[in-house]
């Protein structure tokens, strides 16, 4: 109901007319030709309230799970109307130049600091605020617009981390759950940067198992104060922060649960140690915050007592889609100074962009920064559209892609670049410095591809622990027995019966990209079903995470096949320059990502043609001999 709702209201009926926009008619932000003037601080007021979002929609990729597909997900969202598109090509020009014309980010790198004056430059662009709502003080921006200023700002990768620490993670907590007390009297100050925030839950014994920490905080018998003593590790800012998001247990109805606490350094108990000395990022403020009886008062709870847990991790949830934009960034910008570099090169009497192998590598950039920047806007378009849309599977997706292929072609990258590349006179070994962060922190990516398994198995439980009853049953379900046997006949076959139409939703270039989709989505069904009958409740269970973290990994690759197959969809049907090119790259995209799934669901559905049992026993005997356990190979019996 809920698709074809949309898709009427949309005007959009199949291919011809998901060529069409599912929320506004704007054209892209980069194609804005508009002379445009400044956008600072003192521009904010003039940004409009955002469009009506379109209601609620389940969360697609948990959806997946069971096998179920929302062909409205395939109309790519463009959640800005003309008036909020031209405001943020506004922003864009200043804060463009900024970062790649007049910022000296190797000397932010090489002296590990910030200099006081560019912190400066960087309130007076608004950039502390951006997703506080101009009510109080802030840009207002939506998640789509936030993200194309992150993608300009993650440039600089030390003033990236000290902006994101501040306001994706550092006061994300006063704008999710903080009272109204709360937000008037901190947001104004976090919108121009007078205050720096910081997150606070890291400690030395708990990194990616939050509910394992030890800081507490205890009410004082007046009942007003809570009294906050531990220290937290690795917190971004944590030097420099005026005000921190802190989490601690506390006693409730006799039994330890965690609190969100609004913590000002000025309260009083609180120290920093000195600021780590990191392999990259070097000029974002690292460092151990200590809390000794720090006096919090009791209206400095944000949330509910008890209730931080749940809030730190919609925190983490809610901040990761932005990776995709701010890695996409990087990339992009470090592409165009490779292809420069290759069209001059001469060996062997060519130019290097000849050669095939370079021309691999440049290509295999192309296409995952498409997937990733597509994956980003996607996600952050349905969150923009719709009604508290559950994203955390796929900013989850996001941040895991983005992070990893970060890593992998900010390396290929340097390669084609050879040893220029290795010189810090260029910046790529800082990029792939600063950028090797993104694998570890909001969650490290092996923490997510299980998490991502395991939220969509959650999700899709309870419907197929129905299926089993039901099969269990055969006399009371006989019409349902026998179809499900006979699609599980096909599903073991590999011949799954694709049933969801959805070449019918792009652009007929696309046809065999969008059957190639629809038949990874059947297969990975199938992959659930599988799993979940293997395992049962014991899925959780250490032992099986080499299994069931395959369903992630095809997780992810479906959501990418998705966003690039609906973005170039669109952008073809709209005629935007270079449209061709970008059904290329899905095309490309899709065949590569179908290929992956298919190694993945052998792995699930024949766990014999896997080494996990070779992995896991030689794992084993490393732990026992404790380190490489192979003798050298020069030794000889008897010598």
């Amino acid at each position: 109901m809920l698709t074809s709702k949309l898709l009427k209201n949309s005007s959009i009926w199949k291919c011809s007319t998901i060529c069409g926009r599912s929320v506004s008619s704007s054209q892209t932000v980069d194609s804005a030709k508009a002379q445009t003037k400044a956008a600072t601080y003192d521009d904010r007021t003039s940004i409009q309230a955002a469009p009506k979002k379109l209601g609620k929609l389940e969360p697609f990729v948990k959806n997946l799970f069971l096998g179920r597909f929302d062909k409205s997900v395939l109309a790519y969202p463009m959640a800005l109307d003309r008036e909020r598109h031209d405001t943020l090509h506004q922003m864009v020009v200043p804060i463009e130049k900024f970062f790649l014309e007049d910022l000296d980010s190797a000397a932010i790198d090489r002296n590990a600091k910030i200099p006081p004056e560019v912190l400066q430059q960087v309130k007076d662009l608004g950039l502390y605020g951006m997703q506080i709502p101009v009510e109080y003080g802030g840009l207002g921006l939506g998640a789509t617009e936030y993200s194309r200023l992150c993608e300009i700002i993650a440039n600089d990768g030390s003033i990236g981390v000290t902006i994101s620490a501040h306001q994706a993670i550092g006061f994300k907590g006063l704008l999710l759950e903080g009272s109204e007390y709360l937000k008037k009297k901190y947001l104004p100050g976090l919108a121009t940067g007078e205050l720096l925030a910081a997150f606070c839950l890291t400690e030395a014994n708990s990194g990616s198992d939050a509910a394992s920490i030890q800081t507490r905080a205890t009410l004082a018998e007046d009942g007003k104060t809570w009294l906050l003593n531990g220290s937290k590790m690795w917190i971004s800012n944590g030097g420099t922060a005026d005000v921190m998001t802190v989490f601690a247990r506390t006693e409730v109805d006799g039994k330890d649960k965690i609190t969100a606490f609004f913590v000002e350094r000025a309260f009083g108990g609180v120290t920093s140690g000195a600021p780590e000395d990191k392999m990259g990022i070097r000029g974002s403020n690292t460092a151990e915050v200590h809390f000794d009886n720090t006096p919090v008062p009791a209206e400095n709870v944000i949330g509910e007592v008890g209730k931080g847990f749940k809030l730190a991790v919609t925190i983490l949830n809610s901040g990761r889609f932005a990776m995709g934009s701010t890695t996409a960034g990087v990339l992009k910008r470090g592409l165009g100074m490779t292809l420069d570099y290759a069209f001059t090169r001469k060996q062997f009497g060519h130019t290097i962009n000849e050669f095939g192998l370079i021309k691999q590598k440049f290509a295999s950039a192309a296409v995952n920064i498409y997937a990733m920047e597509s994956m980003a806007y996607h996600a952050a378009g349905l969150m923009d559209s719709y009604e508290e849309y559950d994203t955390a599977v796929e900013a989850a997706i996001v941040k895991v892609f983005s992070s990893n292929q970060g890593w992998i072609l900010g390396s290929e990258l340097l390669q084609i670049m050879g040893g220029l590349g290795y010189m810090k006179s260029y910046p790529y070994e800082r990029y792939l410095r600063d950028g090797r962060i993104t694998l570890i922190f909001e969650g490290t990516n092996e923490i997510l591809r299980m998490f991502i398994a395991l939220m969509g198995l959650q999700h899709a439980a309870p419907e197929l622990k129905t299926l089993v009853q039901k099969l269990r049953n055969p006399f009371n379900n006989p019409g349902f027995v026998i179809k499900t046997t006979l699609r599980q006949i096909r599903d073991r076959n590999d011949r799954p019966k694709l049933i969801h139409d959805l070449p019918g939703y792009v652009h007929p270039s696309l046809k065999e990209s969008a059957t190639s989709l629809e038949y990874c989505v059947e297969r990975f069904r199938f992959a659930v079903q599988i799993i979940l009958s293997k395992y049962g409740l014991d899925v959780v269970k250490p032992q099986h995470q080499m299994d069931v973290v395959r369903l992630g990994d095809m997780a992810i690759d479906l959501y990418a096949m998705t966003s690039v197959i609906a973005r170039a969809s669109r952008a073809y049907c709209d005629g935007i320059h270079n449209g061709e090119h970008e059904m290329l790259l899905a095309r490309t995209f899709c065949k590569e990502a179908e290929q992956r799934i298919r190694r993945l669901m052998s792995g699930v559905q024949n766990m014999g043609e896997t080494t996990d049992l070779e992995y896991s026993a030689i794992a084993d005997m490393l732990y026992s001999k404790g380190g490489y356990a192979a003798q050298h190979p020069l030794t000889v019996e008897g010598w």
